[in-house]
């Protein structure tokens, strides 16, 4: 299916399209849900939401990886060397490194803003400093960089019927809403490696702070007030998906099957967490696998629809690669009902 990709996307370079073929492998094996959603998209833009996962999941491998004994110092430097070689290969337009070699060629396709990857880095660079975070104001700045520019990225691959800039909040917003998502997971994990990303000020209201959740994660005990700060986490997360549900509708047609599969199955994961009784800081609640396929048909379902009444036209980025994008469509609604919100 990777030769199918590229070809499709009219990727002929062979050093590039090893650099495409290794951002893949990298979504496959770390990010099951998105690499299941990202199979909706339309085959010639898949790898460039493969490149920008790739790299995302390197800057993260090497700040979050707990199988690596390198110190905090050493995880900086090499933060410091990826930041080198992705200004180097944005500038240039191409890198030695294969992960920043198919970023920069997916960045410059695509018209997408530099910034977003350098707000990205700084925010991968605060998680080797802050363990926690005072409120939820305080949460969203340093997810303006780790989530919200994510969808920001993904917006131009993506493509819409409405102007970008009217979409991009929603975007955002949907990044926000996956990273809570994840938070709240890996409540456990996170405390391993020493963080605490719920609002200290959501879980001081429950009679919850640090102490308290190393505790239960130490003894595997269970406390009714870790339980109902983790159900207002959920709560105050659930909010975030309805900011960025109106983003839906304003996708390229062809493009909302993929996004819409994994708004529904993050939300899954949601349902999975309060199925488990919140018990988050001591496992990572899962989706059930025939939730996932049933999910995951729905969507090729309507990949199958919207393919059907999409015109193919070749107005795309510019340059002699240029993927075939589907512009100018009408806005259509898709009624779901996914955490209480109409998609």
């Amino acid at each position: 299916m990777t030769r199918r990709e590229l070809d499709a996307a009219g990727i002929t370079d062979p050093a590039l399209r090893a650099a495409y073929t290794d951002c893949r492998r990298l979504n496959a094996r770390h990010g099951r849900t998105y690499f299941l959603a990202t199979r909706l998209l339309p085959v010639e833009r898949r790898p460039a939401v493969h490149a920008l996962y790739g790299f995302a999941r390197w800057a993260d491998d090497i700040v979050d990886d707990l199988d690596s004994d390198a110190t905090t110092a050493e995880r900086a430097g090499a933060l410091r060397r990826l930041a080198e070689r992705l200004d180097s290969g944005l500038r240039l337009g191409g890198s030695p490194e294969p992960v920043v070699h198919a970023l920069a060629h997916t960045a410059r396709r695509y018209g997408i803003d530099h910034r977003h990857f350098t707000d990205f880095l700084a925010s991968m660079r605060s998680d080797l400093e802050v363990t926690d975070y005072a409120d939820y104001g305080e949460l969203r700045r340093y997810m303006h960089g780790s989530a919200a520019v994510i969808g920001l990225q993904m917006l131009p691959v993506l493509g819409t019927v409405v102007p970008r800039e009217e979409a991009a909040p929603h975007a955002a917003a949907l990044g926000v809403a996956f990273q809570l998502t994840n938070f709240l997971r890996d409540v456990g994990e996170d405390l391993d490696r020493g963080r605490v990303y719920l609002p200290a000020d959501l879980l001081a209201a429950h009679g919850v702070d640090r102490g308290l959740l190393l505790w239960s994660r130490a003894t595997g005990r269970r406390d009714p007030r870790i339980t109902a700060a983790l159900r207002a986490a959920a709560g105050l997360t659930r909010g975030v998906y309805r900011e960025a549900a109106p983003g839906l509708p304003m996708l390229d047609p062809v493009s909302r099957p993929c996004i819409r599969t994994a708004f529904v199955l993050y939300g899954g994961i949601l349902e999975a967490i309060a199925d488990d009784g919140y018990a988050c800081v001591h496992r990572r609640a899962v989706v059930p696998p025939v939730r996932r396929a049933a999910v995951a048909l729905d969507g090729l379902a309507r990949v199958a629809a919207a393919r059907l009444t999409a015109p193919r036209r070749p107005a795309g980025p510019a340059g002699p690669e240029r993927a075939r994008r589907h512009e100018a469509f009408a806005p259509t609604v898709e009624e779901t009902t996914v955490e209480g919100t109409t998609v």
